[in-house]
């Protein structure tokens, strides 16, 4: 019996999609070990949204030829169908895959027998027109739906279309069999993912269902605890998606929602489907019905063509909107997209002391947050993450939470209250027995 060990670098869907491929493995007689357990075969699943994403996948080859000098090393995965025959020349590669062949690895590399020279297998993005079903099993306590791939945005700083393909969804009954197949595991929380995920629903070419109806649909699944989205485009976040969300029985209050600037000329530069009057609206609108409500903001730093005064516009409209935290990006060209040669070049050490700044005003966002919360009571979600003795946990508006560890309560929902912010920026519960159900 062949090992084969898994590595994922990126977004949760590069996570749903990595435990896909190692089921149709484990299908075959293939034995899943970690990455330090000598295996046969090391697949690396990368991501292309970084500048950095050499630098990480020839690093991950590195490792694996270091603990087993003779595996089959294959990558796949957006860097993969990106720069193809450049990752092909990576020392210890063997085999290349792009989004049209990653699942189907299995029947293209039969045997994993060692080749002479690295094989690539990358068609055009074009040819990545199938939606591949999957979720993620990492661990017990929630997994990743992958409901939605692809885009058709283009947004001129995004490699994500080139890597992808375009927008394609699975159906809604398809999405409700795999929720019923976690919903008959211990696991309680599931996160929606996607590449586009409010775009959900064009199934074949055409469009068959709204996210909306997916929403509605899997709230009526019994045995899953939770439902989170993972993302979603400020414009395909609808007032009925945010209305039924209020009133949920399982989708929690909690809304991630890329911005990527507070300046509506940069907007405008990077092609997003929106002015941020809209994204204020958006927050007011939730805010209104889930005053509780987690709102998480994507930003972008040092686009071409940003001056200091549309980046101050952009840190006053956070600075004074309703949001709990920041994921700060800093800008890095991307080949073969429009703003790569866009005029207006931010130096870099402009981009460092921008994103110093939103992450300055993110870590201040967010312990405001925590800080209303203080002496609420909250359902938590204990995980496996045991640290000198204390266990983490988040609540259903995604307060993390530190409590005294108890075995009993991993992977437990529990009603505790929200007493203390501690040094670390975790949510602390005074008394962690009073969690503990009496017998």
């Amino acid at each position: 019996m062949k090992k084969v060990a898994f590595y994922t670098l990126g977004c949760k869907l590069n996570f749903s999609e990595t435990s896909t491929i190692a089921r149709m493995f484990e299908e075959r007689g293939y034995k899943k070990v970690s990455f330090s357990d000598t295996p046969d075969i090391f697949i690396i699943n990368t991501c292309s949204v970084t500048d950095n994403a050499d630098k990480k996948c020839r690093k991950v080859v590195r490792e694996a030829k270091a603990i087993s000098p003779n595996a089959y090393v294959t990558i796949v995965g957006c860097y993969a169908q990106l720069k193809p025959k450049e990752i092909s020349e990576i020392p210890g590669v063997d085999a290349v895959l792009g989004a049209a062949e990653k699942f189907r690895l299995l029947d293209l590399l039969d045997g994993f027998v060692k080749p002479e020279q690295p094989q690539v297998f990358a068609s055009e993005v074009s040819e990545a027109n199938s939606f591949i079903s999957g979720y993620s099993m990492n661990d017990r306590t929630r997994t990743f739906l992958k409901v939605q791939d692809g885009c058709n945005y283009n947004c001129t700083f995004c490699t994500i279309p080139l890597a992808r393909g375009k927008s394609r969804s699975d159906t809604v009954e398809s999405v409700l069999v795999n929720a019923r197949e976690i919903a008959a595991t211990e696991v309680k929380e599931v996160v929606l993912t996607g590449v586009n995920l409010g775009d959900f629903g064009i199934v074949e070419g055409r469009r068959q269902f709204r996210f909306y109806d997916l929403v509605k649909e899997l709230d009526q699944v019994e045995g899953i605890e939770r439902f989170r989205i993972s993302s979603i485009e400020p414009n395909l976040l609808s007032n009925d998606i945010i209305e039924y969300v209020a009133e949920s029985k399982r989708f929690v209050p909690h809304f991630h929602i890329p911005l990527q600037s507070g300046s509506d000329k940069l907007l405008k530069l990077m092609r997003r489907r929106y002015e941020r009057q809209l994204y204020a609206d958006r927050v007011a609108k939730i805010k209104e019905l889930m005053p509780h409500c987690c709102i998480g903001v994507d930003v972008i730093v040092g686009f071409p063509g940003e001056t200091e005064e549309d980046f101050l516009d952009t840190y006053h409209f956070l600075n004074e909107l309703d949001v709990s935290y920041l994921h700060v990006f800093t800008y890095s060209e991307r080949p073969n997209t429009p703003a790569i040669d866009m005029e207006g070049a931010v130096p870099q050490k402009t981009r460092q002391k921008r994103s110093k700044m939103l992450r300055s005003l993110s870590h201040k966002k967010k312990r405001a947050f925590y800080e209303q919360h203080v002496g609420d009571q909250a359902t938590v979600l204990f995980e496996n993450d045991v640290e000198n003795g204390m266990m983490h946990g988040f609540t259903e508006n995604y307060i993390r939470v530190t409590a005294k560890y108890d075995p009993l309560l991993i992977n437990e929902l529990k009603q505790v209250q929200l007493v203390r912010l501690n040094e670390e920026g975790y949510m602390e519960v005074e008394e962690p027995e009073l969690v503990y159900e009496s017998h």
